[in-house]
């Protein structure tokens, strides 16, 4: 057993639970390690020296479940098991807050590596980076080719008027997190409420797809699609659109926000939605709707972290620069949306 275990996963504990529910599993001690470069909920990977496993739980102290629900992630992720979509096998949900002080699921470990950053990609070289992004945009196409009701996802979520309601709810985190001027950025909302597409059939969608949230294998393939927690039934080109936007390269460089776009053979936007068109049969005409959307909801989502730390609230490299990025994130949304 590890002698110092991270905040959150108590082994013992966790070890007791095991034995009770999956007897057999465990053979010995466990231990614990975070893994970082998460989002908000918490990711462990535990073992007992031979076999491993990976732990979700929600932020410590967290007050919203319907932000941490562990219950829709561990059910999406079930779902999704039997198809074409890489996922872990998951093995068990745990709703008592007793065993580790909130909800967690317990799911198979999956050997591969996160790409967060070109410098990352570069020994990989340009045409292994480009057969990495190009299978991530195939990826997404056999997402969105799921049946949600086939897989018992019909009621995961509610499409009617969801990208109404998304930009809704985005103007509203914006409202939560002024303090300052940002020039542009009700000038943006405003201009995506005005243009607001009329959405294709419903799909299950990611939520915050990118390379950095699938584990690629030493043969370059996806080994698992990861980070279900902002997943649902909505409109399938706002996954497109969030793609073609991390697609972009971001300036000033270095950024703090991961991106993969500067790395040599990273297809170019323009290919990914040509190719996403192919392979789905939709039509992405809009695109420039959904990928200033995109802009939108990480300039706002950036400006929050920003205010966080203008308040001593979050401490940590990179932070301090957040607040320069967003005027960036809010002039790429507008001349999206002005000029397609």
């Amino acid at each position: 057993m590890s002698p110092d275990p991270p905040p959150g996963l108590d082994p013992e504990r966790l070890r007791g639970h095991l034995d009770r529910v999956c007897p057999g599993l465990v053979s010995g001690p466990l231990d614990a390690r975070l893994i970082e470069g998460g989002r908000s909920n918490l990711t462990y990977r535990v073992s007992d020296g031979a076999g491993r496993w990976v732990v979700r739980r929600p932020p410590l102290g967290h007050v919203l479940a319907t932000a941490h629900d562990m219950r829709r992630e561990y059910r999406v992720i079930r779902a999704l098991r039997p198809t074409a979509v890489p996922v872990p096998g998951t093995l068990l949900l745990c709703e008592d807050e007793t065993v580790l002080g909130a909800p967690f699921y317990v799911m198979e470990y999956v050997e591969g590596t996160p790409y967060r950053t070109a410098e990352q990609l570069a020994p990989l070289g340009p045409g292994r980076t480009r057969a990495a992004v190009l299978a991530l945009l195939d990826t997404l196409v056999e997402l969105h080719a799921v049946d949600p009701a086939a897989v018992g996802l019909g009621d995961f979520g509610r499409p009617d008027g969801f990208l109404d309601r998304q930009l809704r709810r985005w103007g509203k985190q914006l409202d939560a997190s002024r303090g300052r001027e940002l020039a542009g950025i009700d000038e943006l909302h405003m201009a995506l409420a005005r243009a607001l597409p009329v959405s294709p059939a419903p799909t299950v969608v990611h939520g915050d797809y990118r390379l950095d949230n699938v584990l690629l294998g030493e043969d370059d393939r996806i080994r698992a699609v990861l980070d279900w927690e902002m997943s649902t039934l909505g409109d399938p080109l706002t996954d497109l659109g969030l793609l073609v936007m991390y697609s972009a390269r971001l300036e000033p460089a270095p950024s703090p926000v991961s991106t993969t776009a500067g790395a040599a053979g990273h297809p170019a936007p323009g290919e990914l939605i040509e190719r996403y068109a192919a392979r789905s049969g939709r039509d992405t005409t809009a695109i420039a709707w959904y990928t200033a959307f995109a802009w939108f909801k990480l300039a706002v989502i950036l400006e929050g972290i920003h205010h966080r730390f203008t308040l001593g609230q979050t401490v940590g490299p990179g932070f301090d620069r957040i607040g320069d990025l967003v005027p960036v994130f809010i002039r790429h949304g507008l001349t999206t949306l002005q000029e397609g």
